[in-house]
């Protein structure tokens, strides 16, 4: 096998999947499209709440003690506060709009926007996202980006029969992070620590329980603009370790 085999299978099952749900979409009634993308809500809900759950792992306790909580929230405002003064989310959503009007003017533009935004969010935030790539990248096997590229690719069938051929663009941008999370980890070996790791991974938890809430539609949270927070994450905690240690 080749490193970066990971990706790969992970593009080739969002795209795959996408056909299959634009294929039969059209013959799912519109209310069997709401009820699947509700339990999509549901199922990122789950996965948010078990990624935060790392916030008390044994190894970011380790370096910030019971500071874990803190390191996330600390995060998350920061990161927050960054990505709403660069307009993270009105971008993405700009960046989808001009695709449609690219690719098909008379499409609706919402719908489009939602169809490549929130699946995109959704497969690279996950903790399987970060784990999984920067295993691939370090030569320790690609198992976890197989796991997530069967996971991804039923949610893709649900997303595209739901939202439109938009899901299949969310393809592309899976390839461009996971790909390049792979070649950095390739390049630089181990550069996160597992405290970070974790910071990173509970960190993304919250940002995945945010997306379940406008899957849900009890909330529209900018999401896009809490990304700066994954990045933080696992600065905060190295600084953390400079100052204790």
């Amino acid at each position: 096998m080749f490193i970066g085999l990971g990706t790969v299978a992970n593009v080739v099952t969002v795209a795959v999947g996408s056909v299959i749900g634009l294929l039969f979409g059209s013959r799912i009634p519109e209310r069997t499209r709401q009820l699947i993308t509700a339990t999509l809500g549901l199922v990122t809900l789950v996965l948010g709440i078990s990624s935060a759950g790392s916030i008390g792992s044994t190894a970011l306790a380790g370096v910030v003690g019971k500071g874990g909580l803190l390191v996330v929230i600390g995060a998350l405002l920061v990161g927050g506060l960054i990505g709403s003064a660069l307009r993270i989310e009105q971008r993405l959503e700009g960046a989808a709009d001009w695709l449609r009007s690219k690719i098909a003017d008379d499409e609706d533009s919402g719908r489009f926007v939602d169809a490549v935004v929130t699946p995109t969010l959704l497969f690279c935030v996950g903790p399987l996202t970060i784990l999984g790539s920067l295993s691939d990248g370090l030569g320790r096997g690609a198992d976890q980006l197989l796991v997530k590229s069967l996971l991804d690719g039923f949610a893709a069938i649900a997303f595209a029969a739901s939202l439109g051929y938009g899901v299949l663009f969310s393809a592309v941008l899976v390839g461009v992070l996971q790909g390049g999370l792979t070649l950095l980890a390739f390049a630089l070996g181990d550069f996160l620590s597992l405290a970070q790791i974790d910071a990173l991974t509970a960190t993304g938890g919250v940002i995945l329980m945010a997306l379940s809430l406008r899957l849900l539609q009890l909330k529209q949270i900018p999401v896009g603009d809490m990304l700066p927070a994954l990045l933080l994450a696992p600065v905060i905690v190295a600084g953390a370790a400079a100052l204790l240690h």
